[in-house]
């Protein structure tokens, strides 16, 4: 069956992990009459959580999509992890739906996963309800959470219903918009309507006005009807609230027990009453900055917001139809790579297994296989068509390792998983470094970076460790320093001669001439790791010949990518050649190469030579309770505090630390700050590496070169 988008409400599973979004799923779908049993998360039998790994850990890893029908609607449901490394599956779910559902626990109350997620909440400008979650558990604290949750996200929560007998003996809501009371049986289920007792009256009243003035509020004319009848239809209240909602003017509270199965049905009638459908929302910002709205009789656009390898199948896309219908057989146009798609078969998803429908319209999401050429934020058109859906934008990595080379024919296999996995997930980035000869993986924490290695060991069947990564350090000088090197080689027939002189110095932007040297020509050569070569070519009276000095300078480079202390790349050098001399005979490009890479590999060591280490700039947003522990750790890591301030409900801490002090912090914030921090880092400079370390550098170089 095909669902007209106005009758269709894509919402999105929110919270901290262990909040309950997984076994509050199960109660959507057994409410619907979708399932006929409740999973449980201990049990491993959940929909949404159907991979070996979810349900060996007993934690929601990624996003998963199922669907209920519920009245007249369609209800996709989009599930979420909690954790903070898997960011990434909250940002394309929320891309995709049209009502956030944030989930609190009514013991731990608004906890920092909460926090975290709603900044993306805000970013995507999501309209979002509240449900607080386990009120049935011994201590919990239905008051002490909405006190929280209005301290945290401010005067539009507002509550809609209230636990009337929180904790182990929860049974009874008393709900202020339908001004009823549910009594749940002993299971669970279809409560029993009453009327509300007389002791909560004035609570509930008070509740349901606060609920009518937020519905009046952005509609002039419920505004005057309020004031003169000083009440509202249930029709009218709920299109006042529909648009308030959709405005993010409001955000809901209610409450349940999802594992006794306790308030999911009334929280499902409130989304396909209220909450807004894909066309009640504001049309989608294309890349070119024009807008697309969500139309089902306009030409067809889709968005790929997911893409999954499975087993025996292949790629698996999940997409959202933005525009038009999408039909079984239907040709579209990646706009990204100008390549046509087949969709042969189109799916419905409740968790692992899948549906084939015949259509979805637009604001449906859905499921298809076997596309060859389109990936995770591609949009695909009807031919004709070039738009563009702005794509999702992913936060940067906070933790990096390299990868232990297996051997060379599992590395290609390892390097061929590792670009699917990549592929898939936008939040991995694999790099093979040049510089530092090692595979590097950039992700969001190490439980993201062990997800990776979980995958490619059972899937693919390749071993992989992870290893500390190399530092790019970069070597420079601090005086200048003049030097010769005299090449001879005889070998029988023509030999090989090149005598070589240069003067190397510190290079610095606008310095004068050398002193002494009548320079000929000047050469400023910007490295591709970053810093300058000046090459000044010096000779006067013709002792080497100029057609050299390519070749000279070819040989001062070779060594500057691989520096005389540790191998790592020289820069802001300058290098003036001001004598030398040659041979008729035996004198060739090689000859003069190999002079200059020597000469300067001897000149450098007597310039007073300086390791360079990268330095970051680390910002730390944190409690204010932790603040001293992570600034009494940053001391440990060589840091140089910068500044101290607030940001929103952060304390904000500045400071510059070395990129070799940084390795595995965002483990070490996380189990200091007891996960209620976070940090942003970007390179800052090159800074002179203190003394003791150099040497250490030096001599740890000098170790492996004489293993190699």
């Amino acid at each position: 069956m095909s669902f007209d988008t106005k009758n269709i409400r894509n919402v999105t599973l929110l919270g901290h992990s262990g909040c309950g979004k997984t076994t509050f799923a199960e109660c959507m779908l057994f409410e619907a009459g979708a399932v006929t049993r409740r999973g449980s998360v201990e049990e491993g039998n959940t929909q949404s959580d159907f991979t070996n790994i979810e349900r060996e850990r007993g934690n929601s890893l990624f996003s998963s999509l199922m669907h209920v029908e519920w009245k007249d609607s369609k209800i996709n449901i989009l599930d979420t992890p909690g954790f903070d490394d898997f960011v990434g599956e909250v940002i394309s779910s929320l891309k995709v739906a049209d009502t956030g559902v944030m989930l609190l626990n009514a013991k731990n109350g608004v906890e920092v996963g909460t926090e975290l997620i709603w900044e993306y909440v805000e970013k995507f400008e999501t309209p979002t309800i509240f449900v607080i979650n386990q009120v049935d558990h011994e201590k919990a604290d239905f008051e002490g959470t909405l006190e929280q949750a209005r301290n945290r996200f401010g005067h539009k929560v507002v509550p809609v219903q209230y636990p009337l007998n929180p904790g182990t003996g929860f049974n009874t809501i008393v709900d202020a918009l339908r001004m009823t009371m549910y009594v749940f049986p002993p299971d669970g289920g279809r409560p029993e309507k009453q009327p509300i007792p007389d002791s909560e009256i004035e609570r509930a009243q008070e509740m349901h006005n606060a609920l009518v003035e937020a519905a009046a509020e952005n509609d002039e004319g419920l505004m005057e009807k309020f004031f003169e009848e000083g009440s509202l239809t249930e029709e009218e209240l709920a299109e006042g609230l529909r648009i308030a909602i959709a405005h993010q003017e409001l955000y809901p509270i209610f409450c349940c027990s999802s594992t006794q199965n306790m308030g999911s049905g009334r929280i499902m009638g409130f989304i396909n009453d209220v909450c807004p459908s894909p066309s009640d929302r504001p049309a989608k910002l294309l890349e070119d900055g024009t807008r697309l709205p969500c139309d089902s009789n306009a030409d067809t656009t889709i968005f790929i917001y997911k893409t999954m390898s499975e087993p025996q199948v292949g790629n698996v896309t999940y997409f959202k139809v933005y525009s038009g219908a999408l039909n079984t057989g239907d040709e579209l146009i990646n706009a990204q790579n100008r390549t046509a798609e087949r969709f042969g078969q189109i799916f419905v998803a409740e968790g692992k297994n899948r549906d084939q429908v015949n259509q979805l319209k637009a604001g449906d999401i859905g499921v298809t296989v076997k596309l060859k050429n389109s990936h995770t934020n591609n949009t695909l058109n009807v031919k004709g068509e070039d738009r563009k859906i702005k794509e999702m934008q992913f936060p940067e990595p906070r933790i990096r390792v390299a990868v232990n080379p297996p051997s060379k024919g599992d590395m290609e296999k390892l390097m061929k998983a590792l670009h699917i996995i990549s592929e898939e997930d936008p939040t991995l980035i694999v790099e093979q470094s040049k510089t530092l000869k090692q595979t590097l993986l950039f992700g969001q924490g190490q439980l993201h970076l062990d997800l990776v290695k979980h995958r490619i060991e059972n899937l693919y069947g390749v071993s992989m460790d992870f290893i500390k990564p190399r530092i790019s350090y970069r070597e420079t000088i601090t005086k200048a320093a003049d030097t010769m090197y005299r090449h001879k080689k005889q070998t029988g027939g023509a030999g090989q001669f090149a005598e070589v002189h240069m003067r190397i110095e510190p290079y610095s932007e606008g310095m004068p001439d050398p002193s002494g040297l009548s320079v000929r020509n000047k050469d400023i050569e910007e490295l591709s790791w970053g810093g300058k070569l000046a090459f000044y070519w010096c000779i006067v009276g013709g002792s080497i010949d100029a057609k050299y000095s390519n070749a000279i300078k070819k040989g001062v480079l070779q060594k500057m990518e691989e520096g005389p202390l540790t191998g790592s790349p020289c820069q802001d050098i300058r290098v003036s050649i001001y004598d030398g001399k040659m041979h008729s005979v035996d004198s060739n490009d090689m000859a003069f190469m190999l002079a200059s890479t020597q000469a300067f590999k001897q000149g450098f060591r007597e310039a007073a030579p300086q390791i360079m280490e990268p330095i970051y700039k680390l910002e730390i947003l944190c409690a204010g309770e932790v603040m001293g522990d992570i600034m009494g750790d940053l001391q440990t890591r060589r840091a140089i505090i910068m500044g101290m301030g607030s940001e929103g409900h952060y304390q904000k801490i500045t400071a510059q630390v070395p990129l070799a002090e940084l390795y595995q912090y965002s483990s070490t914030l996380r189990s200091l700050s007891q996960g209620r921090a976070k940090f942003h880092q970007e390179f800052a400079n090159f800074s002179p590496v203190p003394h003791d370390i150099q040497q250490r550098l030096m001599e740890s170089h000098e170790e492996e070169a004489a293993e190699a």
